[in-house]
């Protein structure tokens, strides 16, 4: 079990410290039978409240986020356990749905790119569009994504469809319902 605690402008105590692991490694017992890792990290909010940031990759392509303010740091933190702890139970729930036919071909690199105009031209008045961190893009049915837009706590999942091959991408809507966007193919 690979749990790493940390804080910024946050002293992080050896009482908040064995919490986290604790509950960290309670949470991995009852939902997975193999370690698991997770970062916590702690910080200040604008109002002197705390913050707590758990990032826990839960298996390849499946990273749970969660994060939570309030008064003192044990509480933040429990906040953010338990919406980690809700996210691995529909996890849990998807998985037995399915029967293991999920999404664990990984194969195709969204890679890495900067659009900037040529040096030679003057800047824009607006910002380049810079994408910072390769991802994999996984090959997964929609009601996969689904489930892996939830579990990654993101707006939008790009991904391979299994059925047609082609590139689809879902996300979350302003309304709180999920969108489906499948090219056309003609």
């Amino acid at each position: 079990m690979n749990v790493r605690v940390a804080g910024h402008q946050v002293d992080t105590g050896e009482s908040l410290q064995s919490h986290v692991h604790q509950r960290i490694a309670a949470l991995a017992d009852k939902y997975f039978d193999r370690a698991i890792s997770a970062n916590v990290t702690f910080g200040r909010g604008p109002y002197d409240d705390f913050t707590c940031d758990i990032v826990a990759p839960v298996s390849q392509g499946v990273v749970l986020k969660a994060s939570n303010r309030a008064g003192d740091a044990h509480v933040a933190f429990e906040g953010a356990a338990d919406k980690i702890e809700r996210q691995l139970s529909r996890y849990n729930d998807r998985l037995r749905e399915h029967k293991g036919n999920g999404a664990d071909a990984f194969v195709e690199n969204a890679g890495y790119t900067v659009f900037a105009p040529p040096p030679e031209n003057p800047a824009p008045k607006h910002p380049a569009v810079v994408a910072e961190t390769r991802v994999d893009i996984p090959v997964a049915s929609v009601s996969d994504a689904v489930m892996m837009l939830d579990l990654r706590n993101t707006n939008a999942l790009m991904f391979k469809n299994a059925a047609s091959q082609a590139l689809n991408m879902v996300y979350r809507r302003d309304d709180g319902t999920i969108g489906w966007v499948e090219p056309r193919s003609e």
